[in-house]
């Protein structure tokens, strides 16, 4: 029987906390191997604790492994995560994907079965470091690094301990149709292995990608992948979010196949969670992601 869900919502007078705490972390560049190329990530240990738990952070699309930034998180959701985390007792690791940031690759070759492929390696790779308990990894991922999280969540042979979704991607063709409209997931899945430009509705950019990525987006159905993982899940929404949406009806249809411990948290903010406008939100989400963690980390 499905296990009881609840919303939890951010409530006034919440503490939070501020990028001003200092990181008592040691943070290094690492990189692991996948097909021959080189994948680059940050490692975030906490000061003075044996063996903490660790949470692997996925980057969405067209993003590196800061993730999103602004003016007001100049260092990108994942980059102001990480310290927090590593303040509180959990590591971190968050990587380039192959074609993005620092990773070897080209963007064009990126798929979502190819992202996939990079966090599993990313998973063997912090199962074999003495610095981190390799009995309590969680995955966290944001946007189609949700998407990916709930696959890997799925595939994965490591236990996780627990999975956070931030604003996942929930039905990818329909997300990226908003994204670059119907003529170009048409074209795009037509492109074979040729390159093809598709244009960004929202800011006029081109993206150069292949046939095989438009492919992967019908090919990887994040409902599917998560009726394999029954371990704890954190669900983050914005219910203004205009690329996955509507929300948080998309949000409760994925819990719908999920089987095990779950939350539904949600704010009335957009996909960036508010960040363009303000850290308030971003910083609700991170105290929350935290307490999520640290529940499920024993």
């Amino acid at each position: 029987m499905k296990k009881r869900r609840s919303l939890v919502a951010a409530i006034a007078g919440m503490v939070m906390l501020s990028t001003a705490l200092p990181a008592r972390a040691a943070e290094k560049i690492v990189s692991l191997s996948v097909n021959s190329q080189k994948i680059v990530g940050t490692m975030v240990l906490p000061d003075g604790v044996s063996k903490p738990p660790v949470v692997l952070m996925l980057h969405g699309f067209t993003g590196t492994r800061n993730e999103w930034a602004s003016d007001a998180v100049k260092e990108g959701l994942f980059g102001r995560a990480a310290p927090v985390f590593a303040k509180n007792g959990i590591a971190s690791l968050r990587i380039d994907f192959r074609g993005s940031g620092d990773s070897d690759g080209k963007f064009e070759d990126m798929t979502v079965e190819t992202e996939i492929e990079d966090a599993l390696a990313a998973l063997d790779y912090l199962s074999s470091m003495a610095e981190v308990d390799k009995d309590r990894i969680s995955v966290m991922g944001m946007s189609l690094g949700g998407a990916v999280s709930t696959a890997v969540a799925g595939r994965s042979t490591l236990p996780l301990k627990s999975v956070v979704l931030w604003n996942p991607g929930i039905n990818l063709p329909a997300a990226f149709t908003t994204i670059f409209g119907e003529k170009a997931m048409v074209e795009g899945s037509a492109s074979g292995d040729q390159v093809y430009n598709a244009v960004r509705v929202f800011d006029g950019k081109a993206i150069p990608l292949k046939g095989r990525f438009f492919e992967s987006l019908f090919g990887v159905v994040p409902a599917a992948e998560i009726t394999k993982y029954r371990g704890p899940l954190l669900l983050a929404v914005g219910t203004e979010d205009q690329i996955v949406y509507p929300q948080p009806v998309s949000a409760k249809a994925l819990l719908n196949y999920h089987d095990g411990p779950e939350e539904l948290w949600a704010e009335p903010v957009d996909h960036g969670f508010g960040l363009m406008q303000d850290s308030k939100t971003v910083d609700k989400l991170i105290q929350k992601t935290l307490e999520f963690l640290q529940a499920h980390s024993n």
